[in-house]
C-alpha cells in the first residue's frame, strides 16, 4: 500500500515539474513573440483611356489575369484616323513648297520669263517709236495734224509699256535669284508645325488601344462596349499582385521590440495552418487612434503606430481587406543585456 502512495506521489510531482516547464515555456515563448492583428492591403489602379470617345470593345472580364503592356480595351477610331489623313496631306503639299525653294525655277521657266521681258521690251520700243512719230507731226503741221487725244494715248501707251519691262524684269530677278532665307524658313517652319500635328494624332491613336500598366488581376469592369468614355470614367479598376502587405497597428509599447526588415508570419482565417511570410517594410512614426475594423487586446481608444508587413504571397491566397494576424518573433529581454 505505501509503495502505490509513493508511486502515485512521484506521478503528481512529474506531472506538477512538466506542467511549469510548460507554463515556463509557453510564457518565454509569449515574451519572445508579438502578435499584432490587422487587414490585407493591395494597391488598385483606376485604369482609363486617355481620350474621350466610344468603346469599340473590351477584351478582359472580372477575375482575369493581365500583363503589363496587354491590350484590354479599345476605342473607335474611324474619326480619328479620318483627321490623320488631312493632316498627312497637308504635310505632303508642304514639303513639295519646301522642295520647289530648295531648287528654285526650271530653266524652262526661266527661259519664259525672259522672253516675256523681251516681249515687253518690244512693246516699248514700238510705243515710242509711236509717240515720236506723232510728235514729229505734230511739229510739222503746227499742232494741226495730230489731235490732243491721240497724243495722250501714244504717251499713256508708252507708260505702260515701260511700267509692263519693269514688271517683267522684276519678275525675271526673283525668279534667277529664288525665294528669300526668311521665307524659306518659314515654309520649313510650318512643315515641323505640321509634322507635330500629325505626331500628336498618331498618339491620340496609339492611347485608343487601352493596355494593362503592370501585372495585375482584373477587380472590377465598369463600363461596357458602346459606352461613351472620357478620361474622368474609369474602364477597369486592377489589383495588383505585387507588391501585398498587411497594415497592423502596434502600442507604442511594443515599438521597441520591432524594426524593419524583420520576419513575419500571416495567418487568416482562411488557412490557420498555412503561414505566409512576410517582413517589416514600414514603421509609421506618427501615432494615430486604432481603426474601427481591427480588433486588439486593447481599448479601441488607444494610440498605436501603423506597421506594414509586406508579403510574399506566391500562391495568392490573400485577398484585400481580409482580417489578418501577424506573428513577430522578437528579441528576448535577456538577449539585449
Amino acid at each position: 500500500m505505501n509503495k502505490k502512495i509513493i508511486a502515485g506521489v512521484v506521478v503528481i510531482a512529474l506531472v506538477a515539474v512538466a506542467a511549469v516547464a510548460w507554463l515556463y515555456s509557453r510564457n518565454n515563448d509569449d515574451e519572445n513573440r508579438l502578435t499584432l492583428h490587422g487587414n490585407v492591403d493591395i494597391r488598385q489602379v483606376s485604369l482609363a483611356f486617355e481620350e474621350s470617345g466610344r468603346i469599340a470593345a473590351l477584351m478582359a472580364e472580372e477575375g482575369d489575369k493581365v500583363e503589363a503592356g496587354q491590350v484590354v480595351a479599345t476605342l473607335d477610331t474611324r474619326a480619328l484616323k479620318i483627321q490623320e489623313k488631312q493632316a498627312q496631306a497637308r504635310l505632303d503639299a508642304e514639303k513639295q513648297t519646301v522642295r520647289e525653294q530648295q531648287s528654285g525655277a526650271r530653266p524652262e521657266e526661266i527661259a519664259q520669263a525672259k522672253a516675256q521681258l523681251a516681249s515687253a521690251v518690244a512693246q516699248q520700243t514700238k510705243a515710242r517709236e509711236d509717240l515720236s512719230r506723232i510728235q514729229r507731226i505734230a511739229l510739222n503741221t503746227s499742232g494741226k495734224g495730230i489731235s490732243r487725244q491721240e497724243m495722250d494715248t501714244a504717251r499713256n501707251n508708252l507708260s505702260i509699256a515701260q511700267a509692263s519691262v519693269k514688271e517683267r524684269q522684276a519678275s525675271l530677278d526673283l525668279m534667277v535669284k529664288g525665294v528669300r532665307k526668311e521665307q524659306r524658313e518659314a515654309t520649313v517652319a510650318q512643315v515641323k508645325a505640321l509634322e507635330a500635328d500629325l505626331e500628336l494624332l498618331q498618339y491620340r491613336l496609339s492611347q485608343a488601344a487601352l493596355r494593362a500598366p503592370v501585372n495585375a488581376v482584373i477587380r472590377a469592369r465598369l463600363q461596357e462596349a458602346g459606352d461613351m468614355t472620357s478620361a474622368q470614367k474609369a474602364v477597369y479598376t486592377l489589383a495588383l499582385s505585387e507588391p501585398k502587405w498587411v497594415r497592423v497597428w502596434g502600442n507604442e509599447s511594443d515599438l521597441g521590440r520591432i524594426k524593419s526588415g524583420m520576419n513575419a508570419d500571416i495567418v487568416t482565417d482562411s488557412f490557420p495552418d498555412k503561414p505566409v511570410t512576410g517582413r517589416i517594410g514600414y514603421i509609421s512614426s506618427v501615432a494615430e487612434f486604432t481603426p474601427k475594423s481591427v480588433q486588439t487586446e486593447e481599448l479601441r481608444t488607444n494610440l498605436v503606430y501603423e506597421v506594414r508587413i509586406v508579403v510574399k504571397d506566391p500562391d495568392n491566397v490573400l485577398r484585400m481587406g481580409q482580417p489578418a494576424t501577424v506573428t513577430i518573433n522578437t528579441p528576448s529581454a535577456d538577449s539585449g543585456k
